[in-house]
């Protein structure tokens, strides 16, 4: 069984700063893509960053100079820093990624989500 475990959310002031981390646990082989993704309430989930396997980054245009995605592949874990929060990062961050076990089968898993609120 393949899953995916968020953690490092909660609640944080207006300019302060939150790591998320997320570990892939599991009979894995390999983990090609991984993703942070974020909900806000009423809102459709979107997109906050990506990471590939050989650490190429790519971010939504809201969170480019304040967030950083970094990955650790010894560990099957993913980072999100985030750092001058605002109000509006607000919502629940999921974690995503594609995952090869060594039964050569192929997996997109989601974490369970972890919650970040940002007070103004």
């Amino acid at each position: 069984q393949v899953q995916l475990v968020e953690s490092g959310g909660g609640l944080v002031q207006a300019g302060g700063s939150l790591r998320l981390s997320c570990t892939a646990s599991g009979s894995i082989f390999s983990i090609d893509k991984m993703a942070w993704y974020r909900q806000a309430p009423g809102k459709q989930r979107e997109l906050v960053a990506t990471i590939t396997q050989g650490s190429t980054t790519n971010y939504a245009d809201s969170v480019k100079g304040r967030f950083t995605i970094s990955r650790d592949n010894a560990k099957n874990t993913v980072y999100l820093q985030m750092n001058s929060l605002k109000p509006e990062d607000t919502g629940v961050y999921y974690c995503n990624a594609d995952l090869t076990t060594f039964a050569h089968q192929w997996y997109r898993r989601w974490g369970q989500g972890t919650q970040v609120t940002v007070s103004s």
